[in-house]
């Protein structure tokens, strides 16, 4: 029996080249790591440590019953919110993260200060001490948070993209998001839409290997989360996250593209938490090993302190630095402690939005 002729319809997927999908890994591949001077290696140095300082006395202060509700440590994932954000363009550019949010923050010069004081409670937070260790908001920066529901960060800053677009002011949304929210809906509901309108985002997917506990490979089926926009014909990049060149290279590249009018990116960033999920969580679903073996041999501070080291850069020098930022984060808790409670009457008030 005779087999039926191909179907040739116009713009058939076979036959639209339009389809096909340039990966900007490529690009990534010809060049991995970003050419920075000494000065801006040390930046990122001091940068990461100062996140890694302050989110152990986080995790002291919790310990304490200092900081109530829930509390996620961005312990080993320094590398990717330095990168990125030391690429973007301060008062331009807006960021929108879930709900571990405190290294992010950090990492766009926000004052350790406000930033404890908002994890603590007090009213002298960045978010008057009403949002907690989940709800950071800083409009003066343009970071929109911090965002409880697992992935619903992602549809709000294909809005933050939109307004950029509408507003024509040359902007671009940087919004991150895990390896478990990754599986959510309403993150392909906003990728389709993103690439329809070329909308001026990054989406970033941190991915830390376990979620809320589960390994990507028990929860996902396709577990090369670069891939995941291809059906929406948003090119992938496929980024070392505990490297914070690499991760600043791969900025350079999709924010370009991005700025050029090419629409979204995918960006997935390898990267690994040390802690458990939240303060709350155990981590029985890993081993000791493991995780040690990460810090010996991944750990983004410690690659960035061997290069440093290997330029030039004394070992006293280095402990001056760490030395440093540990006054900082000391100064920062002592603040947020002898900061007072809100008044109760701030109960009633940023309920509502007056103006838009």
């Amino acid at each position: 029996m005779a087999k039926a002729p191909k179907s040739k319809a116009a713009g058939s997927p076979a036959e639209n080249l339009d389809f096909v999908l340039h990966s900007l890994q490529e690009e990534l591949d010809k060049k991995k790591r970003f050419d920075a001077s000494s000065d801006q290696m040390l930046h990122f140095y001091e940068q990461m440590l100062l996140i890694r300082r302050f989110e152990e006395r986080a995790g002291q202060l919790y310990g304490l019953g200092l900081i109530g509700g829930f509390c996620h440590l961005y312990i080993g994932q320094e590398a990717v919110a330095v990168g990125l954000q030391s690429a973007l363009t301060e008062k331009l550019d807006s960021v929108i993260t879930g709900y571990r949010d405190h290294g992010h923050m950090l990492a766009y010069g926000i004052d350790p200060k406000v930033i404890m004081a908002e994890l603590t409670g007090r009213e002298a937070g960045i978010s008057k001490g009403k949002g907690g260790s989940m709800h950071m908001f800083s409009t003066e920066h343009k970071f929109y948070g911090g965002h409880g529901i697992v992935g619903a960060q992602v549809a709000l800053g294909g809005g933050l993209a939109l307004a950029h677009q509408y507003n024509e002011d040359g902007g671009l949304c940087l919004a991150y998001f895990g390896d478990g929210a990754a599986n959510q809906g309403q993150v392909y509901e906003t990728f389709n839409m993103a690439s329809l309108w070329k909308l001026p985002i990054v989406f970033v997917i941190e991915n830390n290997q376990y979620a809320m506990g589960t390994a990507v490979s028990r929860s996902s089926a396709e577990t090369e989360f670069y891939r995941r926009g291809t059906a929406f014909r948003i090119p992938g990049m496929k980024v070392n996250g505990m490297d914070v060149l690499e991760v600043r290279q791969a900025a350079e590249i999709a924010f370009k593209h991005v700025r050029e009018g090419g629409g979204p990116v995918l960006m997935e960033c390898e990267t690994y938490r040390y802690r458990g999920h939240s303060m709350s969580d155990p981590a029985k679903y890993r081993s000791r090993e493991e995780v040690q073996d990460m810090k010996d041999h991944k750990d983004p501070i410690e690659g960035m302190k061997k290069i440093l080291v290997e330029q030039g850069t004394s070992e006293d020098d280095l402990k001056a630095i760490d030395k440093d930022i540990r006054k900082i984060v000391s100064e920062a808790a002592d603040f947020a402690e002898n900061s007072p409670e809100p008044e109760a009457s701030e109960l009633y008030t940023d309920v509502l939005v007056e103006e838009y």
